[in-house]
């Protein structure tokens, strides 16, 4: 028997949680773990109320030829990380580690780096580490305070 360690554990749940993404683009799960117990988890789709992407059937941005990583403001969505901070209590989450996959529409990893705004928001959640499944499928660690 072979046990996985709980890095790939905590990853694989992230990797659950993306399946529930409404994002046409690129899909991405989190989950937000203090003293080994997962506080919220999160996934990027349409705030709550709105018409969801993969129900209209078209992406703002893909309609206006945005490049991925540019023009946010133009997104639907609210990313996975923000939804799993919205979900939990600060005090649950000072010195915490979230777990972060991404997958491109083929299937293949995407990059788990958080963007500029969701890393603040870690920060000021009291999120300290992420740990992410990286393009080739490795486990990436960054320090929420440098990124």
């Amino acid at each position: 028997m072979v046990r996985v360690s709980k890095e790939e554990y905590y990853l694989d749940i992230a990797e659950h949680v993306l399946e529930r993404s409404t994002c046409l683009r690129r899909r991405y799960g989190a989950v937000i773990v203090n003293n080994d117990e997962i506080v919220s988890t999160g996934y990027n789709g349409s705030a709550r109320g709105d018409i969801n992407c993969c129900d209209r059937g078209v992406c703002r941005r893909e309609e206006l030829g945005v490049p991925k990583g540019e023009r946010y403001e133009l997104c639907r969505a609210v990313h996975a990380e923000q939804n799993a901070i919205i979900s939990a209590a600060r005090r649950d989450m000072i010195n915490s580690t979230i777990y972060i996959v991404g997958k491109e529409l083929d299937g293949q990893y995407a990059n788990p780096k958080p963007c500029l705004l969701c890393s603040r928001m870690l920060k000021n959640a009291g999120v300290t580490t992420v740990l992410g499944r990286g393009t080739a499928g490795d486990i990436i660690e960054l320090a929420v305070a440098e990124l």
